[in-house]
Formats: structure tokens, C-alpha cells, sequence
């Protein structure tokens, strides 16, 4: 009973983070997601850009332990969809990862820019915007797509065991498809990547998020005995 108490609260505050470092990362990132990305080391953002690779970094560990600490408590209730969830949860950290590798290589080619000082270095700015397309293709498929498909797994699994209310639980169904559905739009043109149109669709996910992050830190996890699960009242 206090471990599985410990083991929401730790959750919880994993959701919070992965929140927090998710937004700081997107707005250090601005620098080298624009036309004129290959001036950032110029204009003094070299720390900022690290900061928020720091902060991917910290958001991969948080996917990293929302994955290991659910696992144990969604495979009582079928083993192999918990197993799927925990894969795509560790494919969406990987596509962040590949993403924040990304920045460091658009760093790396300003940092070769203000080095040589040379105004027309046309593969340097032609790789440039090479490794700003892997960024958004791996923001799509990462914290879009993955994200829909691990979110929809967990939350069916939650709302059959109950361990958190099924209206919660059930929230998080809905919230998955619209995250999911705004990469898809997004891929097929019909969202840019920081669009208002996409931010709402995917905005439902993070209320979800971090609700379920206050539940499990304030309430915790339906009563779990002997290897079975008393389930909540509704």
C-alpha cells in the first residue's frame, strides 16, 4: 500500500515534469526553427539552444519513467497491451531524442558559421534545413502520433482496472484521438506545425496529463492487494 502510494506520486510529478521540459524545450528551440536559423550562435542563443536540449533530455527521462512505473499495474489487467504501451511510449522518447539531436546539429553548423563568417555557404544552410525537416518530422511522429498510441493504450488499461476514475481514464481516451488526429492533419498539410488550430487539438492531451498527475499525487492509486486490483467507486 505505501509503495503503490510512493509509485503514484512519482508518477504524478513525472507527468508534471515531462509538461514542464516539453514547453521550455519548444520555446529555447525558436532560434534555430526559423529562415535564419544558421545566426543563432551570432546572436548570442548557444545557451539558450542548450537549455532546451537539457530540458528533451529530462522529457525523455520522465517518458522513460512513466513507461517503467505504470507497466507493473497495467499488465494485471492484460499483459500484452501493456507491453504495447510500453513500447510506444519508449518509441516516442526515441523520436524526441532524434529530435534533440537535430538542434544540436543545426548548433553545431552555426556554431561553423560564425566561425568562418562567410555569407553564402550554401550546403551548410541546405544541410540546415535538412536537419530542421528531421525536427518536425520527428515532433510529429513523436509527441503526435506515438503519443495518441501510447495514450490510448494506457488510458483503456486505466479505465478497465480502475486504478484511477473511469471518467479520467475515458478523458484520456478522447484526448489521445485528438493529439493523434492533429499529427495526422499536420502530416498531410493541413495544420503547420505551431498553428493555433493544432496547439487546441493538442492541448486536451496535456489538461489529461496533468489531471492525472494531480489524482495520482493527491489520491493515488485504487487499492492494489495480492496481486489484484479493488477497483474504485465510480
Amino acid at each position: 500500500m505505501a509503495q503503490d502510494r510512493r509509485n503514484g506520486i512519482l508518477i504524478g510529478i513525472f507527468y508534471i515534469l515531462a509538461a514542464v521540459t516539453s514547453v521550455i524545450a519548444v520555446l529555447c528551440y525558436a532560434p534555430v526553427l526559423n529562415d535564419n536559423w544558421y545566426l543563432a550562435v551570432i546572436d548570442g542563443k548557444k545557451t539558450e539552444l542548450l537549455i532546451g536540449v537539457l530540458n528533451d533530455l529530462l522529457l525523455v527521462l520522465t517518458a522513460v519513467g512513466t513507461a517503467i512505473m505504470l507497466f507493473p499495474y497495467l499488465r494485471r489487467w492484460n499483459e500484452h497491451l501493456a507491453l504495447g504501451y510500453l513500447i510506444f511510449r519508449f518509441m516516442e522518447a526515441v523520436f524526441i531524442a532524434i529530435g534533440a539531436v537535430s538542434i544540436l546539429g543545426l548548433l553545431q553548423l552555426s556554431i561553423h558559421y560564425e566561425a568562418n563568417g562567410v555569407p553564402n555557404q550554401d550546403n551548410l544552410i541546405e544541410i540546415g534545413y535538412l536537419l530542421q525537416g528531421i525536427h518536425r518530422w520527428t515532433s510529429m511522429l513523436g509527441p503526435n502520433f506515438m503519443l495518441g498510441v501510447n495514450t490510448t493504450l494506457y488510458s483503456y488499461l486505466l479505465f478497465q482496472t480502475r486504478l484511477v476514475p473511469r471518467p479520467l481514464a475515458l478523458f484520456g481516451m478522447v484526448t489521445a484521438v485528438l493529439v493523434f488526429t492533429a499529427g495526422l492533419l499536420e502530416m498531410f498539410g493541413a495544420f503547420e506545425p505551431y498553428s493555433a488550430a493544432k496547439g487546441l487539438m493538442a492541448l486536451p492531451v496535456g489538461i489529461y496529463e496533468m489531471s492525472l498527475a494531480a489524482w495520482l499525487i493527491v489520491k493515488g492509486f485504487s487499492t492494489v492487494t495480492q496481486g489484484s486490483i479493488t477497483n474504485l467507486p465510480e
